[in-house]
């Protein structure tokens, strides 16, 4: 039951992932998009982020939370035991947009440490590398923005640090499967 629980809290962010990945497909976000490092090089030659973090696709994921959760949370008016954050806070549309956007924004924030080092080892943005290396940044896709996330939800209601692991654990897996549905799809380029 925990884990349900632990999923149906995280739903919203799965949802904002989706629902942004389809946003930066659209001729809206192309118009839009302006790399966050504004093209900035650092010493090394090579850029601070890359082209693939965007202030469209960065404030895209903040709306894409707030909205995901505020319909979530409605969803969730029938089963309020079954979501961890409505054990300590009310499930209205205010909360909701706040936190939702709270998600999005640490998503977000704590995908660019892993793209600064990525660039830093020369791997171009949105690419993958074979070897250790490609698999150490496999993972490192996989969970960045999850301690982010984690961080939400552990300020959102307490909970014991082993279950804000289990959270990136499960999050990480979640978002294999996802992108791989994604990739499918053709919604995702690369896995």
């Amino acid at each position: 039951m925990m884990i349900l629980k632990m999923y149906v809290t995280m739903f919203p962010v799965i949802l904002a992932g989706i629902l942004n990945m389809l946003f930066v497909r659209t001729p809206l976000y192309q118009r839009l998009k302006r790399p966050m490092d504004g093209g900035l090089t650092l010493g090394d030659g090579r850029r601070l982020f890359g082209d693939n973090k965007t202030w469209a696709g960065f404030f895209g994921m903040i709306l894409a939370g707030a909205l995901a959760q505020t319909l979530w949370g409605m969803v969730c008016l029938r089963m309020p035991d079954l979501c961890y954050i409505y054990y300590a806070h009310e499930n209205t549309p205010p909360f909701n947009l706040l936190a939702g956007g709270a998600m999005g924004l640490a998503y977000m924030l704590f995908e660019l440490p892993n793209s600064f080092v990525k660039r830093r080892l020369a791997i171009p943005s949105g690419k993958t590398v074979g070897g250790l290396k490609g698999r150490v940044f496999f993972v490192m896709d996989q969970v960045d923005s999850l301690f982010g996330v984690g961080i939400v939800f552990a300020l959102l209601y307490p909970m014991p640090l082993w279950q804000y692991f289990l959270y990136i654990l499960l999050g990480a897996a979640t978002h294999v499967a996802v992108n791989g549905l994604l990739y499918k799809a053709k919604i995702r380029r690369n896995l």
